[in-house]
């Protein structure tokens, strides 16, 4: 039988599911930047995918209650803003599980540059395709979804419905 001791902490820590979009770990979604061991107690560093995001406290639950119930003694999760997460991060695992839910993944992320942000108000225009039936022919119907990083998106072709994981 493998414990939680004998996957060691960054294998406990990798199976942390994540609270807004479950399909993936924390690991999977690139939250997670690091853990290290040290006098009996494990440090977890995280990276939320933006500043704001309401489950971070429930990541920092979820992460603390893996680590305490594999064995570990105390645990801390640290997080840091810097660099700022991006959909880049996302294994190669997260995005098929995000495709085999019926979410879009993301493709690549717009290349950050120094200086001021460039402001448009209009949607980005990107080829997005239906987790369903493959086809690029969709369309945004709401920049925004369940989750702040997720817009609504519908396919004209077979007209489903489905979620895309914004490009950030």
């Amino acid at each position: 039988m493998v414990t939680g001791l004998d996957l060691g902490a960054r294998g406990v820590v990798a199976q942390v599911v994540d609270p807004e979009m479950p399909m993936l770990t924390l690991d999977d979604l690139g939250v997670i930047r690091s853990v290290s061991e040290q006098d009996g107690g494990v440090t977890v560093t995280i990276t939320p995918t933006y500043s704001g995001c309401p489950a971070i406290e429930e990541m920092r639950a979820d992460i603390t209650r893996a680590l305490t119930g594999a064995g570990y003694g105390p645990v801390e999760v640290r997080t840091v803003l810097s660099p700022a997460w991006s959909t880049d991060w996302i294994s190669e695992a997260g995005r098929r599980r995000l495709a085999e839910a019926g979410v879009a993944p993301p493709g690549r992320a717009p290349a950050q540059v120094d200086g001021p942000v460039p402001l448009t108000l209009e949607a980005p225009s990107t080829v997005v395709r239906c987790p369903q039936c493959g086809s690029p022919a969709t369309e945004e119907f709401s920049r925004f979804g369940p989750t702040a990083c997720t817009a609504l998106r519908r396919c004209t072709a077979c007209r489903e419905p489905f979620e895309h994981m914004k490009e950030i």
